[in-house]
């Protein structure tokens, strides 16, 4: 089941919100969200609730195991709770991958096939972990409570894709929360920009994707191989950001207030400011319960650098079990290194639009290597992004370029900062906050009824980050 599914929006939803403020009491509702969410998350398959349940008990008993013990036996207990997360986690994601390289490099014929990954299986994880790490570091209680702790890791809002909620966030809303009407309307909007966002610029850019030439990335033209990674630039940003945008829309709506998960990446000022800006809650996790660990930048200048290609390493590995995601977190932790051996200095000095040009293509290139599954096809389509390796314009891309024409432009517009601009100017004008809420309101029902007319002419339209 998807948020910008026909089930979810004119079935699951409705019911859900209904049920869930039939009552007011907070065991009733947290009762109501806690089978929606199950029921969410095995509406696919059923048999993934094995492993979020397991995952979820294990650090339910060693959370309660630190709560009353000292010293080494913390430690124990500790290890135990993240071991048996990480565990799952490397069955399902990695195990075949590290298997199939070490059978490459014996040149043996025989591969192992991968499992089936569990949707979500690595927000949640990293969910589960910062509850345990946090009650160990004696920031958070345990949670007496089984049911409680389990509606944590698995409520649907943010089960899948994120943004990745830390317990400490959510614990106080866990046990006592409110929605005011003010919280269901702002819910309700930021829902409805989330669908818009996806329904409208992300699965159009997905269909832009479809007719490029891009299978074995062997055809493409200068210009075809910079149009494409610019679409499936603004395709991730608008499917990922609109996942995130739903997720925190629905979180209020229920009582919750999750924390931003995007701020406008595509004008950042350097490739550090983008990921300050992109996917803030996994930044925030690696930061947090592993740069920080590590030594963080507190122990000069060549352990930082080794930190920081740590960190990458492992965000690389997080994305996916593939040389492409590898080389991925490996090509953004060598710019990063060269940003702390003086690139940040040298930027400093140039313009702000150059800077954001610079940052822009440099992300523009990244995400071709996240894009690909091989790392022929993204070397090739790399390649093509070279002038004089091949043609200027293959006819392939003219013609898609002909039949989009400046509409991928506005879509870049629409990534930008526009909230913030009419918010300025509705202040400089004076406006009533009536009128603009009225307005605001009625652009919101407008965009939700446009989003199921694009929805309900497709077969398929899952979000690209439940993936991982």
């Amino acid at each position: 089941m998807v948020f910008s599914g026909l089930t979810f929006l004119l079935y699951f939803l409705p019911i859900t919100i209904g049920l869930y403020f039939l009552r007011p009491s907070i065991r009733w509702k947290n009762g109501v969200l806690l089978a929606s969410s199950l029921v969410f998350y095995a509406w696919g398959r059923p048999v993934w609730l094995l492993g979020m349940l397991f995952s979820a008990l294990a650090n339910y008993i060693c959370a309660l195991g630190m709560q009353n013990a000292r010293g080494r036996t913390r430690r124990v207990w500790l290890y135990l709770g993240v071991a048996a997360s990480l565990a799952l986690l490397f069955v399902f994601k990695y195990l075949a991958f590290f298997v199939n390289t070490l059978l490459g490099i014996v040149s043996a014929q025989t591969r192992m096939t991968p499992l089936e990954l569990p949707i979500g299986i690595s927000f949640y994880t990293f969910q589960i972990l910062t509850y345990t790490v946090d009650v160990y570091r004696g920031k958070q209680k345990a949670q007496p409570d089984f049911a409680r702790l389990l509606l944590y890791v698995s409520c649907f809002p943010q089960l899948i894709a994120g943004p990745i909620v830390r317990y400490g966030d959510v614990a106080k809303e866990i046990d006592q929360r409110r929605t005011t009407p003010d919280d269901f309307a702002q819910g309700m909007a930021r829902f409805a920009l989330g669908l818009g966002k996806k329904a409208l610029v992300a699965n159009i850019c997905a269909k832009i994707m479809e007719q490029l030439p891009l299978a074995g990335a062997g055809s493409l033209s200068f210009a075809g191989a910079w149009y494409a990674a610019f679409i499936y630039t603004l395709q991730i940003y608008f499917d990922f950001s609109g996942y995130s945008d739903m997720a925190i829309g629905l979180g209020r709506i229920f009582g919750f207030h999750y924390r931003e998960n995007f701020d406008h990446p595509y004008i950042a000022l350097s490739v550090r400011d983008f990921w300050r800006r992109w996917h803030i809650s996994l930044g925030a996790f690696f930061r947090e319960y592993v740069y920080i660990p590590l030594g963080g930048n507190r122990k000069g200048l060549k352990r930082t650098i080794i930190n920081t290609l740590i960190v990458w390493g492992l965000t690389g590995l997080w994305h996916g079990a593939s040389w492409t995601f590898i080389l991925w977190g490996a090509y953004y932790g060598a710019i990063l290194t060269l940003d702390l051996l003086g690139g940040k200095k040298l930027t400093q000095r140039l313009p702000d639009i150059v800077n954001r040009v610079c940052t822009f293509l440099l992300v523009m290139i990244g995400w071709v290597l996240f894009y690909y599954p091989t790392l022929g096809q993204a070397f090739r389509h790399l390649w093509a992004m070279l002038p004089f390796t091949g043609p200027f314009l293959d006819a392939a891309a003219r013609d898609v370029i002909r039949s989009y024409s400046v509409l991928p432009l506005i879509f870049f517009a629409l990534s930008l900062p526009l909230g913030k601009w009419f918010t300025a100017l509705g202040r400089r004008l004076r406006l009533q906050p009536a009128f603009v809420n009225g307005l605001m309101a009625a652009l919101m029902l407008v965009l939700c009824a446009l989003s199921v007319l694009f929805i309900e002419g497709l077969s398929s339209n899952p979000f690209i980050y439940f993936q991982f």
